[in-house]
């Protein structure tokens, strides 16, 4: 796809709806180490560089999307957010230390990288990879 007019520039903001917002933003604290960037009674913002993570309580999310229906926790995990690391054993190994319980890895991919997948709260998978 080509620029036309600007567009897509890139990604600059994901939106993940949660059910326990207080409780997201205390593991997004703890386990990423970021401060919260905004927040307000809905929702809570960290960036990771660039790119903003939003954490909307999921009672709010029906008007950002709607007409399109907001799905449950229960639906199955659709997308994984990857966050590239200098070594994925050492991350692997302090994060397990706090208390971050992983649902695969550290393992070796057979494209030739390491990764190794945690779940937050709200149940997004992110992948910690090199």
């Amino acid at each position: 796809m080509t620029e036309q007019g600007g567009w897509p520039r890139g990604v600059t903001a994901i939106t993940l709806f949660v059910e326990d917002l207080a409780g997201c933003k205390q593991f997004y604290r703890e386990t990423f180490g970021l401060p919260v960037a905004y927040e307000d009674d809905a929702s809570a913002v960290f960036k990771f560089g660039d790119l903003m993570v939003n954490l909307l309580d999921v009672a709010s999310a029906p008007e950002l999307i709607a007409p399109a229906p907001v799905g449950g926790a229960d639906a199955g995990r659709r997308f994984q957010l990857t966050v590239e690391v200098e070594d994925v054993d050492a991350l692997h190994a302090e994060l397990t230390s706090r208390g971050v319980e992983f649902v695969n890895g550290p393992m070796d991919r057979p494209w030739g990288i390491r990764t190794a997948a945690f779940a937050d709260p709200a149940g997004h998978i992110w992948e910690i990879a090199k």
